[in-house]
């Protein structure tokens, strides 16, 4: 009978463990499952443009990766790479780059320096610098990104395309245009190949190919290309997506550039209102929207028109200041870098300010203010020669470069 009893005992307390083990099984599954979860809201949002409200979703879900599985574990890189896709995507430079450093480094060290994720981290944060004008650091990155991914995976691997897009896109950038034409060309083909032809990630393919026609003066080889990529878009991601706004962008500036202002304009104000419904209106892109019908407006001698958008533009850059936005690279290095906002701006307020009147004075002294806050030589060069010098009109233009991988 003892023995019966002690058995019964030990049953109890193996069933006791067993329930005990289940129940922690059961918690960890739904972890995962609301890491799961979490993840794929971010992702969705971010497909759809709505970063806003992705933003403390991914917040969210780099906490819970973090309490599960703390700060050494690929699932919180995969948490931190999110939350920084979507901080970039709205121009949040400053919170985007730590995060990225971050992501390489645990990478790095717990996979080894040539694991393809490690080359997803570097093509991530070598974007980063690209989107801000800072292509000495991106180039590095991105060769090491593209040698890691052809070494590790077959040539038609998506992931060796985004790779080339993205060297593709530094070079053009930085008017290497005949180093980045075979490399878009072959990005290209391995995306037709692998999704077909109309799928986004295409899209994006043929509109970097565009811009690169366009800016040679190759305008017949550019516009079916800028056009088939438009439409593919606001088929695939509906007619307020942030991508759709680089689409009627650049092919405004097609026109732009060969004098079709009518056909220009109404696709430059429509990629304004997305992306200032869409991004925020503190967002590079929309400065760089403003910037582009600035320009508009000048070759058609609307010079009110013009010096308002310049106007707008530059609060753009001082907001970004206030809100310490850029990054590593401060807001007066944006403004260097666009001080073609800050030059128009100058010029055409003095243009229309009236000869000898008080009203001039003040304006160019306000002008002055302006030009010194943004340290933009360019500005104040326009101011000392107003009149005497006729500026070259330069369209400011926008290419995407895709993150690939964790961050897509």
């Amino acid at each position: 009978m003892i023995r019966d009893h002690v058995q019964r005992w030990i049953a109890l307390i193996v069933l006791v463990a067993l329930l005990a083990t289940a129940d922690a099984m059961h918690a960890r599954a739904q972890k995962a499952d609301a890491l799961e979860a979490l993840r794929a809201k971010v992702s969705r949002l971010s497909n759809q443009g709505k970063y806003a409200e992705a933003v403390p979703l991914a917040q969210e879900y780099v906490a819970l990766a973090r309490k599960k599985y703390g700060e050494s574990h690929t699932e919180y890189v995969t948490a931190i790479s999110w939350l920084a896709s979507v901080y970039q995507d709205q121009g949040r430079y400053a919170e985007a780059e730590p995060l990225r450093k971050r992501a390489l480094a645990i990478d790095e060290k717990a996979l080894g320096p040539d694991h393809p994720d490690v080359g997803t981290a570097l093509n991530n944060l070598a974007l980063l610098y690209n989107n801000q004008g800072r292509y000495a650091e991106a180039d590095p990155l991105y060769k090491r990104a593209l040698a890691i991914d052809e070494k590790a995976l077959r040539p038609d691997h998506p992931d060796v395309a985004t790779s080339l897009n993205n060297l593709a896109v530094l070079y053009d950038n930085q008017g290497r245009y005949a180093e980045a034409e075979p490399l878009y060309k072959r990005a290209l083909a391995i995306w037709e190949k692998a999704l077909g032809p109309e799928h986004p990630d295409v899209a994006h393919r043929l509109n970097n190919l565009a811009e690169l026609y366009r800016v040679q003066g190759r305008y017949a080889e550019a516009e079916p290309l800028y056009k088939r990529s438009l439409a593919i878009d606001e088929k695939a991601l509906g007619s307020e997506h942030p991508d759709v706004g680089h689409r009627l962008n650049n092919l405004a500036l097609l026109y732009a550039n060969q004098g079709r202002y009518a056909e220009a304009e109404p696709l430059h104000k429509r990629s304004l209102a997305i992306w200032e419904k869409v991004l925020g209106p503190d967002h590079p892109r929309v400065g760089t929207a403003l910037n582009n019908l600035a320009w508009l407006a000048l070759a058609q001698d609307n010079w009110a028109q013009a010096a308002d958008y310049w106007r707008r533009a530059t609060e753009v850059i001082e907001r970004r200041d206030e809100r310490g936005l850029a990054g590593s690279e401060d807001a007066k290095g944006e403004a260097v870098r666009n001080s073609g906002y800050f030059s128009g701006l100058v010029k055409t307020t003095d243009r229309l300010a009236p000869q000898g009147h008080a009203e001039r004075a003040l304006q160019v002294r306000e002008m002055f203010k302006i030009a010194q806050w943004a340290q933009a030589s360019n500005a104040a060069s326009s101011l000392t020669q107003m009149g005497g010098h006729q500026e070259r009109h330069t369209l400011g233009e926008e290419r995407v470069g895709r993150n690939h991988g964790a961050s897509a």
